[in-house]
C-alpha cells in the first residue's frame, strides 16, 4: 500500500458563523454567493456551501475543532482510507476523526505550524 496522498484539488475553504442567519444574509444576499449546498446536520445546524468562481466556500454554525483558529483549508483526495493510512503511518495525530455525511466523508489534521486541514472525499 502506497503511503502517498494524492490531492485533487481544494474541495472548500470553510468559515466558521455564530448566526446562520446573519451569515445567510451576509454571504448570500449582501455578497450574492450562489448557493451549491445546504444541509441540516442536526436540529438548527446548518453546513452551507457557496460557489465562488467553482470553488467553494463553506460556513457552518456548527464548533470550530478545539485548537482551531476556525477557518480551514479542505483538501479533495482520490481515496480517504488510503490518505488516513499515510497519517497513520506518519503518526500524524487527528483533529477530526473520520465522518460521514450525505455527499463526503472527512478527517482533519494539523500542520506542524497548527493549522487546521480536513481530507476530503466525495461520494458520488
Amino acid at each position: 500500500m502506497s503511503t502517498e496522498v494524492k490531492i485533487k484539488e481544494i474541495a472548500f475553504v470553510y468559515h466558521p458563523v455564530a448566526d446562520i442567519e446573519r451569515a445567510r444574509a451576509f454571504y448570500g444576499k449582501l455578497l450574492g454567493l450562489k448557493v451549491l449546498m445546504e444541509i441540516e446536520i442536526a436540529p438548527g445546524m446548518w453546513w452551507i456551501e457557496y460557489n465562488i468562481a467553482g470553488a467553494a466556500l463553506a460556513i457552518s454554525n456548527m464548533a470550530a475543532p478545539e485548537g482551531s483558529s476556525g477557518a480551514g483549508l479542505a483538501l479533495e483526495v482520490e481515496d480517504l482510507d488510503a490518505c488516513l493510512a499515510a497519517m497513520s503511518a506518519a503518526k500524524v495525530p487527528l483533529t477530526i476523526e473520520p465522518q460521514d455525511f450525505p455527499p463526503c466523508r472527512v478527517f482533519g489534521i494539523n500542520t506542524p505550524d497548527g493549522h487546521g486541514i480536513m481530507f476530503h472525499q466525495r461520494k458520488v
